[in-house]
This record gives structure tokens, sequence and C-alpha cells, in this order.
């Protein structure tokens, strides 16, 4: 059996729910030996048990606190150190808490970078060096339609997402030369945990219910749905792979055509 992800390395992160599982799980679909980073112990070995395994390949977990970004990207430098150079970085990260941007206090701010962009500067300097060294890599940021179109209501979130898609294109730039490519892919409304608690909040704040609230989303979107982390997933398998050796550097939104309708 060959695979177009076969023999590659691959670490994901916040990948025990949600779109990074839905990622983990295709990656090793496709080949890849994962290793998911989160911090639920439990969750980790049952996800990596779960994971499948067409090669035989040898999943493997880290457990990390994502706003201790020091300590966490610390870990993951003592995998590689043990276990051998990473092929493909999935940075993922739950997003701040909702409310206004004026409203929240600058603290918010800070402390919503540290899981966010000090976490995935501190993971990309972790497996840069051996992608440099092997003149390949795939780096691959999870974020959010928020990096080209704001979203209301999402003050904190916008402004940590905008920096990551800047953050993200400088990387892309500077490292093209050695055969690593850094793009953002940038969910839309998607079936997840997160998404169901948003319906939830919106519904009490404006007196209605999660289901009223989830129609008028959908009606919104051109595709008339609400789409899958596996969706999500298989974009991620392909800027994964040799073939998309050439894409570098963009930020492509998986949202039904949502901001295209705008």
């Amino acid at each position: 059996m060959s695979l177009p992800l076969e023999g590659r390395r691959a670490i994901v992160c916040g990948s025990t729910q949600g779109i990074g599982r839905a990622c983990a799980e295709r990656l090793a679909a496709d080949g890849s030996h994962v290793t998911l980073l989160a911090r639920n112990l439990d969750s980790l070995a049952e996800v990596r048990d779960a994971l499948p395994v067409p090669l035989k390949q040898r999943h493997a977990w880290i457990a990390g606190d994502f706003s201790d970004w020091e300590t966490t990207a610390r870990s993951v430098c003592e995998f590689i150190e043990d276990r051998g150079e990473v092929d493909i970085l999935v940075n993922n990260t739950g997003g701040p808490p909702p409310g206004t941007a004026v409203d929240a206090e600058p603290t918010a701010f800070l402390d919503a970078m540290k899981p966010h962009l000090a976490l995935s500067q501190g993971l990309v300097q972790a497996v840069v060096p051996g992608m440099r060294k092997a003149k390949h890599g795939r780096i691959i940021n999870i974020v959010s339609t928020s990096v080209l179109m704001p979203i209301r209501g999402l003050g904190v979130s916008n402004a940590v997402r905008g920096a990551m898609g800047n953050w993200s294109r400088t990387l892309a730039d500077e490292l093209a030369p050695d055969g690593i490519t850094v793009n953002n892919v940038l969910p839309g409304f998607t079936e997840t945990g997160r998404l169901s608690a948003i319906f939830e909040r919106k519904a009490e704040k404006a007196g209605t219910t999660p289901e009223k609230i989830r129609q008028q989303i959908v009606n919104s979107i051109p595709a008339r749905r609400i789409g899958s982390p596996e969706e999500l997933a298989a974009l991620v398998a392909f800027l994964s792979s040799n073939e998309a050796g050439y894409i570098n550097g963009v930020s492509i939104p998986v949202d039904g055509g949502r901001l295209a309708a705008m």
C-alpha cells in the first residue's frame, strides 16, 4: 500500500477533539506517524490508540498546557531529540472567549497571545532545524476567517488571529528557500463543541434557542450548511503533501463560500 504521507512525521496541536482530532485522524490515515499535543492525559491516550494505522505507524502523544507555552515548547524539543525530526506541524488552538474589543482588559490580549502566537513560535523553532536539514517541511496553522474579515463579538480573537496571519506570511517568505511551506487554513462555521457553545451563548443573550441561532447562521452561508471537521482536515492533508510544495504563504477559507458572498 502506498499513501501520500507515508513515513512522514507530524505533530498536531489540540488534537483530542474537534478540528485537531480530525486532522490527526486524516494524517494518520494517509500514512503519517502522528504525535498528538494536548493537555488531557486520558484523552491523549484514548485518541492515540484510536488513530488509523494502515502502515503500522507508531503514533505518540505529548502532554502540554498551551497557556504555559515555554514548558510545552520545551517538551516538544525534548520529544524531537528523543524520537527524531518532524516533517509536519499543525498549529491549532481554541479561540479566546468572546466579547468586544473595546471592553476587553489589556491583559486579555496578552493572555491570548501565549497559547496562540507564542506557542506557535516556540513550536516552529523546535521543528524548523530538522526541516531545514531535510530541505522539506510543512507548517499549517488552523486560524480563523477573521484573518481576512473580523468577526463581530470576537474582539480579542480577531486581534490575535490577525497577528497569526501576518506572522505566518512572514515565516513563509523566510523559510521558502529551505523547502518549507507555511500556510493558514481558515475554518468557517464547523461542527465542534466550541461552535455549539457559541450558539448557546448567543441564544441566551438574544432570548431565543440555539436551534434558531443555528438556522440564522446556516442561512448566511451560501452552502446552506455547517462544515465538518473532516472537510477541513482534507485540506490540511493536501497542504502536507508533496503535491502542495508550491503553495506557500496563503490563507485558505473553508467556510462554504461565506467570505466570498460578503
